[in-house]
């Protein structure tokens, strides 16, 4: 072969691959393709229901929420008048009951599926098998027997008639229908104390900072809590007492065939609320022992080594590296627990699924009724998917 001229082998491997054989343009088409065949899929989909509903003699009006709702809706709202509320106002009703179980169940799934997590790594063989069959037994039935099981089993417990209600200090009265309670409700006043409140928190977060800084530079004990609930009860003592009288306390009391005044908790909330946070615990559980798991058996040696005790090395060490294994699966959990709200149906609580489906039967328009609940059921989704993005990325490892 001739020195200074380019062998066969050489060109054949600077030579541009065909289009067809470049796994970057391939790709490209098979988006393009599959994109189309959704767009056909979605299409066709459309295209037959207008013409089925053309064909029975119905459009999509969402006009009819603007019509009455023309049925009581007993939780959430004192009062609602059926005949003069539209059906938007009463979706709304619905959708502030469906916040209230959403919010409390979040929170309370959180803190039990922690210590249950927890619990299942427990040294104490009772604890440890307690927790280890709870997770078992809540993970492999479904939520809807579970619903039932709880609804039926309350019903079964407190008495039916009214004026045989259990009564608590409070008072606090608990039968078949509902729990009252004391309602207490804020003064013209009351807005100094949320002010102090206010104020508390801000001082009591600049005051954690601060002594986190401290600590990083001198070594010394930060006691952050100590300071931020100093500064926090402080100010709310400050503002209470120049607010004189910043609540005033509205009992319950029977009347008639029900008991006025006060507030109260339905026994569908309560159940349904319950039955989501006991369900969605034990899921929750087990993302913690995992993540718990996860983090090195190394780092735990050395909080020993250092003089850490066990309940310091789980809070300081253990727990701030396995929330970023915990987050992402979390939001999973939290995502469906707010589906699995609409459930309520099933026990009879008027969430924002079943006024939907109640407005859909009263109007025969069940596809602007349910395109509605989607989109809320969407919008609640992406917050609550928002809320754990962001937090997983504040969790991140910080590279120096």
């Amino acid at each position: 072969m001739a020195e200074g001229r380019p062998s066969t082998f050489n060109r054949a491997a600077h030579a541009p691959v065909p289009f067809w054989r470049d796994i970057r343009i391939i790709q490209v088409i098979a988006q393009i393709v599959f994109l189309v065949l959704v767009a056909a899929a979605g299409y066709l989909l459309i295209h037959n229901l207008l013409n089925n509903l053309e064909a029975s003699h119905l459009t999509i009006n969402f006009h009819t929420l603007e019509r009455p709702f023309g049925t009581m809706i007993s939780e959430g709202t004192s009062n609602f008048e059926p005949s003069k509320s539209t059906n938007l106002q009463a979706l709304m009703i619905g959708l502030k009951n469906t916040l209230r179980v959403v919010v409390v169940g979040l929170i309370g799934a959180t803190f039990l599926g922690i210590l249950i997590g927890i619990g299942e790594l427990s040294t104490n063989l009772l604890v440890r098998t307690v927790a280890k069959s709870y997770v078992e037994v809540f993970r492999n039935t479904p939520l809807l027997v579970q619903l039932y099981f709880i609804y039926r089993g309350m019903r079964l417990v407190v008495p039916e008639n009214l004026r045989d209600s259990y009564k608590l200090p409070g008072p606090v009265y608990i039968n078949r229908r509902a729990v009252n309670f004391p309602l207490i409700q804020g003064t013209e006043t009351a807005w100094i104390l949320y002010v102090a409140v206010g104020l508390g928190l801000a001082v009591g977060i600049g005051l954690w900072i601060w002594r986190l800084r401290v600590q990083e530079h001198t070594g010394q004990r930060a006691y952050t809590m100590r300071w931020f609930l100093a500064a926090l009860l402080g100010f709310t003592v400050i503002g209470w007492l120049l607010a004189s009288k910043p609540f005033s306390i509205e009992y319950p009391h029977l009347k008639g065939f029900n008991f006025e005044g006060g507030d109260r908790l339905s026994a569908e909330y309560i159940a349904l609320t319950i039955g989501l946070i006991l369900y969605t615990a034990a899921f929750i559980a087990d993302i913690v022992r995992a993540g718990i798991q996860a983090v090195p058996y190394g780092q735990i040696e050395a909080s020993r080594a250092l003089g850490f005790n066990n309940a310091d090395t789980l809070r300081l060490v253990v727990l701030p590296q396995a929330l970023r294994l915990i987050i992402p699966p979390l939001g999973n959990q939290y995502l469906n627990l707010t589906k699995n709200s609409s459930l309520g149906v099933a026990i009879g609580f008027f969430d924002v699924y079943n006024v939907a489906n109640v407005i859909s039967n009263q109007t025969s328009q069940s596809v602007a009724i349910f395109a509605v609940m989607m989109v809320i059921y969407l919008s609640l989704s992406l917050i609550i998917s928002a809320v754990m993005n962001t937090l997983n990325y504040t969790m991140r490892l910080k590279e120096r």
